[in-house]
């Protein structure tokens, strides 16, 4: 799959069109179509007809949540094999102090900069991803998240 643009922190949020622009948009018409015909004309049918719409949406963002804890299991996995093979022996005993969420910003260090920049997050204990991730000076892309 080719990438015409490099990725970088600007850039590296992933939006699929289908699910942002298309999915949401109706699910939200839906359930607030549903609200309206429940308080203007109760009945039974527009009362399932709201639960479902209600249903639809939690289902919309419960999906997301679980594919986001999926990739970020996965990329929990990939980054400790990942630094056992490129932190020095000091900082190898530490691997499993590194929270999700800075393994999950530090994925996008190059292998060059994963060292010096795993030590600037685990010692100065930098929880926010935010910040890691522009900590990166040579972003190593990944185009297959969810």
């Amino acid at each position: 799959m080719a990438h015409n643009v490099p990725q970088t922190f600007e850039n590296h949020a992933r939006i699929l069109p289908a699910y942002h622009y298309v999915a949401f948009p109706l699910f939200a018409v839906n359930f607030f179509y549903m609200l309206y015909q429940v308080v203007t004309a109760f009945s039974w049918a527009n009362l399932v007809g709201f639960g479902l719409s209600v249903a639809l949406v939690l289902l919309f963002f419960i999906a997301r949540v679980m594919a986001l804890t999926v990739q970020d299991r996965v990329i929990r996995l990939e980054e400790r094999l990942r630094m056992r093979a490129l932190l020095p022996a000091d900082l190898q005993p530490r691997i499993d102090e590194f929270t999700v969420k800075q393994l999950v910003a530090l994925r996008f260090a190059s292998d060059g900069e994963l060292p010096a920049l795993a030590r600037k997050v685990v010692e100065g204990k930098i929880e926010d991803q935010k910040a890691i991730k522009k900590m990166v000076a040579n972003w190593r892309a990944d185009y297959q998240r969810a």
